[in-house]
Formats: structure tokens, C-alpha cells, sequence
């Protein structure tokens, strides 16, 4: 029947689909991570633990203001959540959790009466948290401080990026935080030259998604209140964490001094053994595009990179499919292999890759790099230092930009492809107005208006000839690309129907998975939704935050409002209209994002949060986007841990989002 409705799009509407019993609940997905057999906390202590949390939700409302909160907030919101998702794993876990709040109770004494915060004074091993700005949640992070290492001068920062761990969840990582050192095996826990900090990157979704947003909101925590030098940031990591490093380096290159990555996945379908007729729909592998890090591989021609395998470990194929794909671009990536090692670091290895840092730590990182490469597939991922790509001629092709800088003769070279605009960013707001601009087989030169200029955009036109200016239209443009997992990247608000949709079939899904997106949310991206009324919506939610809607015009106010500027028209609870087709709202939904109209520079998603599931869990190599910037979603099957349902149809919009 799928196929059908593509072949004869006008009897979409009269097309019959067996939906489901409106009457049956939809069986529960399991979940995968954390693990489900966890341990009940006694009984005859809960109690009390449950009332101290609770008293947490105003504790924390009294130091809402105060800059420290989050170092209070992480550690109860760890406790809060091993007590409701039972995430202890053996008894002997279960005085954690008192130790953990006992931290924060001492740490809520202090700020809220003492108006001090004596932790950010110790040396050795520390824990600490932060206020995300994705979902408002409560985030850890530990610290490594050197005993002799002076502060009262900038010093480096390693991030280490912690392998995968079903069960470290935030209260197990915080006492893997407080008792040993993690880096490089734990062989590095008497080095005197760096502060090391622990992200927690959401746990265990591979430093993907909100994970890679963990990394840089925790660096900046730190440099609050510690002297770090910004130029002297190292990035590493082992296992899930050498996969983080590979791709959180590929594609944040400008961000760090060198980046070193121990084992762990570079990409998708080699990783798993997927040979083409396994391979998923052509748009989820288009999406591996997003992650896959051969795909940007030229970012590491900017800066020190060091690979590391065990001799012995079958994550050895990341490093050599990256050592591969920098051959091809002529370059190369040092690889250092373990002798006889599995999964796991080697002293005379370790010492070779400290050597490797304390080098890059040495030089630091160019803040001013006098030529640039940039390869991307999507905008997600289209800035190094000075460059900024802000249009492509076509998402998920290989884009490249090679860019010199010569303060010389003042003039900036650019060889472009599959660029359609861009702009340049003068460090130090340095006066560029007057500089000559070599761009593919074109010339330009700004002429001085007499006050610095320290930014210039250029656009192609639809002559193919490169001009000052920006693209007039509205078009994907960085931060505003798509796909859907995009939105989940930065503050988001979720809007529920106001009332439960008039269309059973779709009342019972929307509940369904609304709820799933709840509880997902917080179990595998460990925070809580931020949910709103539409009548509650206000001025700062529109301006700084996505909006996450679910239902249809007549039952969330939200979509009614701007239902005359989505892609979807004429939807009723009846039926809707997309793309020249025309469904029965019956047994089909709409899922999509797209600029919002009432602020197009945040997005509106309609009826989807992540869009991968509990089956990809089982290995964070595909805890990718599944569903591009649309899809239509069919009742036909209910959803389970792999989909929302049958999708009937999905694709990406244009350049123009149309």
C-alpha cells in the first residue's frame, strides 16, 4: 500500500491502512540504557532520601540566582534520578547516595548563608555541575587539580572524554569522579602540567547530540573559575570517548590545541559490518553523513592529531579508517599501536602521547591561523577561527573551502566548492575594510568607508558571480539546517495539545509518544523536559528557544497560530496536505522541522523529539538522526524501539527550506 500512495499521490486520502485498536494502549518500548535491573533502594531509608530530594525542588529555588547552583542542583538531581529509575546495580551502591547528597547539603549551607563556595579552592579530585542551557537540567562534571600546579597564571586543560558505561549513570560517575583518576588509564593521576576535565556528555549517547553540547557548556564552567588558557585546550578520549574525539575534533577543530582519540567508532557502516543490502533507507544514510567523521577528515590538516589502538583490539578500525581517509587528502595522522594490547592503554604508549600534548600545550593553539581547510557536510559544522560558511549549494555533498590570510599585501585567497555564501571574521576586530578578496576565479576589493570594518560577507549570485552581501531569501543557514535532531541541540520548550486531538488514532499516538519522549529524556539524556502551555508562552521562550509542538491545529493552540506558514496545509482532523499530497488524519501524522514564523531564526519541530530509538542504544555507532528534515508517519504499526511508526515518506527540503 506504501507503495501506492507514491505511485498515485491524489488517492493517498482513500487508500486503506490497518490502524490500530484505539482502545489498546501502546505496549510499552523497553529501555536499554540505564538497564532495567536495577535494585529497589530499602525501603525503610527511602523514605526519608524521597523527602529530602523533594525538599530539593525549593532548596534550590532559594539559589536559583547564585552563579554556583548547578554544583548543588547535579548532585540531588543524581540522587533524584538512581531513586526513581532504580539505578542501583548491587547493594553495596546504595550509601552513594547519601554521600552524594551530603555533599550537596554542605555545599547548600555554604552558598545560601555563607555566600561562599570553598570548593573551587581544592586541589586533587572534585566534582562539579552546571545549568545546561538545553533543557535548564542539571549537568556533572569532575575536575583533575594538580596539587603544584600554579593557577595564578593561565594553564592548560585536557577534556577527557569517559568511555561507555550502561550503568555510570550521574550519581556513579560522580563517585568515579571523587575516587580515581581516569585519564589515559589512570596513568597520568601525578602529571603537574594541566587541569583535566570529566564531561559528562548526557551519559552514554556517545557524545553525540546534547552530548557534544555538554562538552563545551562544561569548559566553560570551568574556565569561570580557573585560570585556563584558552589557547592550551587539549581534547582526548578513549573507547565511546576516542569516537567523542574523533568526531567532536573533526568538527570543532579551531576549538582545541590538538585532539587525541584512544580506540572508539570514526563512522557508521564499516564499524558494524553493514554490507549494502543491510544498509537502512537512503535518508538515514544520507543522516550518518552528520557523524561520520571520514566525511570531514581535512579539519585535521589544521592541527596535531594522535591516534591510538591496542594492537589486539577490534576498535583498532577507527583509527585505521581515519589514517586511510587522511592519506587520501595527502596528509597524515601518527597512529600509535599498543604492542600486544586489547582495549586498553600501554605506559610506554601513554607516555609517548603525553609527550604529544605537553608539545601542543607548548605552542598552543594559532588564535589567528593564516590558512584555513574546512571540509563539512552540513552548516551544523561550518566554522574555523575566521571562516564561517553560511550557505551551501546543496546539504550532505562534500564542501570544502582551502583559505589564506596575508597581512602582507592585505588580501584573503579562498578556493570554494559547493559554497553559495560565507563570511570572514577579523580577530582582534582587526580593520579589514580594505582588503582584496581572491575567491575562486573572481576578484573582489573592499573599499574602506573611512571606520573599520571587521567583517565581510559574500554571496553568490544566481549568475554564478561572487558579490558582497548576503543571500536575500530565507535559507538553511548555520544553527537553522536541520534535521530534525538538530532542534535538541539548544534550548528547546515542548508544547503539548491543549486537549486531546479529535482523531482517536492520533490522540492515542501523540500521548504515546509525548510520553515516550518524556521519559526518554530523561533516562538516556538525563534531564527533564521544559514543557509549556501555548497560552503560557512567552517573549524569552519564542526568542531564545525551539519550539517543540505536538498535535494539530485544533488541539494545540501553537500549531493553529502558525498553521498558515508550515509546510503542511489545509490539516484538519480530517485530513491534511503535503507536498501536493493529500493524507487521512486518521491514519497518518505529520513529523518535520522548519523555521519558526513566528521567529525564524529558532525552529519548529511538529510532533518528534530524537529520532533514534531504544534499538540504536545497543551501540552508540548508531545513535544517529534517523529521520531527515521530514516524514510522514503511518498508524499502520504502533510505535516501537526502532520507529514512530510506518514511514511512509521522508526527505529533506531545499536550500530555500521549500
Amino acid at each position: 500500500m506504501k507503495y501506492l500512495v507514491f505511485l498515485f499521490p491524489a488517492l493517498a486520502l482513500f487508500l486503506p491502512v490497518f490502524a490500530q485498536d484505539e482502545t489498546q494502549a501502546i505496549p510499552e518500548i523497553q529501555r536499554r540504557i540505564p538497564p532495567t535491573n536495577g535494585l529497589e533502594y530499602p525501603a525503610e531509608k527511602r523514605e526519608k532520601l524521597d523527602r529530602r530530594i523533594k525538599d530539593y525542588s525549593d532548596r534550590l529555588w532559594e539559589i536559583e540566582d547564585n552563579a554556583y547552583v548547578g554544583d548543588v542542583g547535579a548532585l540531588a538531581k543524581a540522587v533524584e534520578f538512581a531513586l526513581k529509575h532504580n539505578e542501583f546495580f548491587k547493594k553495596e551502591e546504595f550509601p552513594l547516595a547519601e554521600e552524594i547528597l551530603a555533599i550537596a547539603d554542605e555545599r547548600f549551607v555554604e552558598l545560601n548563608e555563607k555566600d561562599t563556595h570553598s570548593w573551587t579552592d581544592q586541589r586533587g579530585l572534585v566534582i562539579r555541575g552546571y545549568q545546561s542551557s538545553i533543557d535548564k537540567s542539571f549537568q556533572p562534571f569532575g575536575l583533575e587539580i594538580p596539587e603544584n600546579l600554579d593557577l595564578s597564571k593561565p594553564v592548560p586543560l585536557l577534556v577527557w572524554l569517559h568511555g561507555r558505561g550502561d550503568k555510570v549513570t550521574d550519581l556513579h560517575f560522580l563517585k568515579r569522579c571523587l575516587t580515581k583518576s581516569q585519564a589515559l588509564g589512570g596513568m597520568v593521576a601525578d602529571q603537574q602540567d594541566c587541569i583535566i576535565l570529566h564531561p559528562f556528555g548526557r551519559q552514554c549517547i556517545g557524545w553525540k547530540h546534547g552530548g557534544e553540547i555538554d562538552v563545551f557548556e562544561a569548559i566553560e564552567a570551568v574556565k569561570r573559575d580557573y585560570n585556563i588558557d584558552p589557547q592550551k585546550i587539549a581534547l582526548g578520549g578513549f573507547s565511546m570517548g576516542g569516537a567523542g574525539a574523533w568526531h567532536i575534533g573533526a568538527h570543532y577543530r579551531d576549538q582545541f590545541c590538538a585532539v587525541h582519540a584512544g580506540a572508539g567508532f570514526a563512522e557508521t557502516a564499516q564499524y558494524n559490518k553493514l554490507t549494502p543490502d543491510k544498509f537502512p533507507s537512503e535518508n538515514e544514510q544520507t543522516l550518518w553523513q552528520v557523524y561520520d567523521t571520514p566525511n570531514y577528515v581535512r579539519n585535521f590538516l589544521n592541527g596535531p592529531v594522535l591516534a591510538y589502538s591496542g594492537e589486539e583490539d577490534k576498535q583498532k578500525q577507527a583509527a585505521d579508517v581515519m589514517v586511510e581517509a587522511m592519506k587520501g587528502e595527502g596528509g597524515e595522522i601518527p597512529h600509535i599501536i599498543g604492542a600486544k594490547m586489547g582495549h586498553k592503554y600501554d605506559e610506554a604508549s601513554v607516555a609517548q602521547i603525553w609527550d604529544f600534548l605537553q608539545d601542543a600545550w607548548e605552542k598552543g593553539n594559532d588564535p589567528h591561523p593564516k590558512s584555513i581547510e574546512l571540509q563539512t557536510r552540513t552548516l551544523r559544522y561550518a566554522k574555523h577561527h575566521w571562516l564561517t560558511l553560511t550557505g551551501l549549494d546543496s546539504h550532505w555533498e562534500d564542501t570544502r573551502v582551502s583559505a589564506k590570510w596575508d597581512d602582507g599585501n592585505q588580501s584573503i585567497s579562498l578556493k570554494t566548492a559547493n559554497v553559495s555564501s560565507l563570511e570572514i571574521n577579523a580577530p582582534n576586530d582587526l580593520d579589514i575594510g580594505s582588503f582584496a578578496i581572491q575567491i575562486d576565479d573572481q576578484k573582489l576589493k573592499s573599499e574602506s568607508p573611512g571606520f573599520p570594518i571587521t567583517s565581510l560577507s559574500i554571496v553568490r549570485g544566481s549568475d554564478g558571480k561572487w558579490n558582497w552581501g548576503e543571500a536575500n531569501e530565507t535559507r538553511k543557514r548555520p544553527g537553522l539546517q536541520g534535521p530534525i535532531d538538530d532542534a535538541f541541540l539548544s534550548s528547546f520548550v515542548v508544547v503539548g495539545p491543549r486537549d486531546d486531538p479529535k482523531n482517536g488514532a492520533l490522540a492515542r499516538w501523540v500521548n504515546f509518544e509525548l510520553d515516550h519522549f518524556r521519559s526518554r529524556w530523561q533516562s538516556l539524556f538525563r534531564g527533564k523536559l521544559y514543557e509549556e502551555r501555548a497560552s503560557m508562552l512567552d517573549s524569552g521562550d519564542m526568542k531564545n528557544s525551539n519550539l517543540i509542538l505536538w498535535g494539530d491545529p485544533e488541539s494545540n493552540p501553537m500549531i493553529a497560530e502558525i498553521a498558515a506558514k508550515l509546510p503542511v496545509t489545509n490539516w484538519t482532523s480530517e485530513s491534511f496536505e503535503f507536498r501536493g499530497k493529500t493524507y487521512d488524519a486518521a491514519t497518518h501524522v505529520p513529523v518535520f522541522i522548519f523555521p519558526n514564523p513566528v521567529n525564524p531564526n529558532r525552529y519548529v519541530v511538529v510532533n518528534s523529539g530524537p529520532t533514534f530509538r531504544e534499538a540504536h542504544d545497543r551501540t552508540n555507532s548508531l545513535q544517529n538522526p534517523k529521520l531527515p528534515d521530514w516524514a510522514i508517519v503511518s498508524f499502520e504499526k504502533d510505535p516501537d524501539e526502532n520507529a514512530p511508526g510506518v514511514i511512509v515518506e521522508s526527505g529533506f527540503f531545499d536550500e530555500t527550506w521549500k
